[in-house]
């Protein structure tokens, strides 16, 4: 049978195999968007978040060295054994949460399986998956696809986008389960306090639910250390803590990641692992294992010059007369371009067509991003500069325009 894009020959659409909740789902909001900016050098992009450091070189060396001693077969499935051992030092060392490399880390390809995992081992169909929005844009596809029900819960720039104890409230029914948190936070750059999970892990408590900590952002904050949700009294238990090397050591090519949690729902979860990628790449986990041994120096360099990126960006935003709250964590700023009128898409299509620099609309991160702009300072400080002066170009045509 000859078969093409379209049909089959029965005249039978080849869309009619696909599972109809796959077909629902859309395509990333990010990607789409980045499509449209191609090949074009003359675009300055502050989209994709991804760092713009190259790995470091011993990193890089290892992982050479690994091939040249021969070492590309499988690994256990949770991961190389030393690996895991130094993912458990390191988080107890560095967030004060302390877990069994022997059954309660699964190193995965990337922080994304190990979301997928969590949600695919915890989702009944007809579950509701609590999402404090602006959110990241993975998030309640994944949930979809598992059966889930995805339910924004709410957060505003005048609480710097944080969850209140409040808001999380309003969102439960008897069908929630599971409740995901982005902290420090993509889009919008928002951190948590000790103080303020407190109220947080008393709803969670009352409410019997299981946490999924995506804290791929933990490395980078700049006025305060990370507060990892799992360090917080009674939470260790019910949370899936998701982490990995992408942003903090400038690996997101090598899609390492890794997820820790109670020993029972580990296990369950490696089921799935097993059958799915079997291990993540044995290279991968070599270059991890160096940059968790040798590293961190490089890590806080990293980290401080982001630092000096996001106090430009954000005054940047703030001279050009966008209301910008401040990003104490990722290196995401999410500044209001609500004073122009125009939507977000709106804004970010013209800002592109018109002078050149690409940003991410805040409505592709749910509802409570309309209005907004993520725009990632994980570029070049010269290519900032130019960026903020071609927004503030075009902020002032839409002035004139007004």
């Amino acid at each position: 049978m000859i078969v093409n894009e379209q049909t089959t020959g029965n005249n039978k659409k080849m869309t009619s195999y696909l599972a109809p909740l796959v077909q629902q789902i859309p395509p990333s909001g990010i990607r789409k968007f980045f499509d449209l900016v191609g090949d074009n050098k003359d675009i300055i992009t502050l989209g994709v978040g991804e760092p713009d450091f190259v790995t470091p070189w011993h990193m890089r060396e290892a992982c050479v060295y690994s091939l040249e001693r021969g070492m590309t077969s499988y690994t256990s499935n949770a991961g190389m054994p030393k690996l895991r051992e130094a993912i458990s030092e390191y988080l107890d060392t560095q967030f004060d949460t302390k877990y069994d490399p022997k059954d309660e880390i699964i190193v995965t390809v990337g922080g994304s399986e190990a979301i997928d995992l969590a949600l695919r081992a915890l989702i009944v169909p007809g579950d509701e998956i609590l999402i404090p929005e602006p959110s990241y844009v993975a998030y309640s596809p994944i949930a979809s696809i598992g059966g889930g029900i995805p339910v924004g819960v709410e957060t505003y720039a005048k609480d710097q986008f944080k969850l209140t104890a409040e808001a999380l409230e309003a969102g439960i029914t008897p069908k929630s389960k599971v409740l995901i948190l982005c902290y420090p936070s993509n889009p919008t750059g928002a951190i948590m306090t000790y103080e303020e999970w407190l109220p947080i892990a008393e709803v969670i408590k009352k409410h019997d639910l299981i946490v999924i900590a995506d804290e791929i952002y933990a490395e980078l904050t700049y006025t305060q250390k990370h507060v990892s949700f799992a360090s917080i009294p009674d939470m260790k238990e019910r949370t899936i803590l998701v982490s990995g090397f992408s942003k903090a050591f400038a690996m997101t090519g090598w899609r390492i990641g890794y997820m820790c949690g109670h020993p029972e729902l580990i296990a369950a979860m490696l089921k799935i692992h097993q059958y799915t990628v079997m291990c993540a790449p044995a290279m991968g986990q070599v270059a991890a294992l160096e940059a968790l041994t040798n590293g961190l120096g490089e890590k806080d360099r990293m980290v401080e010059s982001y630092n000096q990126r996001r106090r430009l960006i954000v005054q940047g935003f703030r001279d050009i007369g966008l209301d910008c709250h401040e990003p104490q964590g990722a290196f995401y700023a999410f500044p209001s371009i609500q004073k122009t009128g125009l939507s977000s898409d709106l804004f970010a299509e013209r800002l592109l067509t018109e002078n050149k620099v690409a940003a991410v609309p805040g409505n592709v991160f749910g509802p409570q991003g309309e209005g907004f702009l993520r725009c990632s300072y994980a570029t070049s400080v010269t290519q900032l500069n130019e960026a903020l002066e071609r927004i503030g170009n075009f902020v002032y045509k839409l002035q004139k325009e007004g």
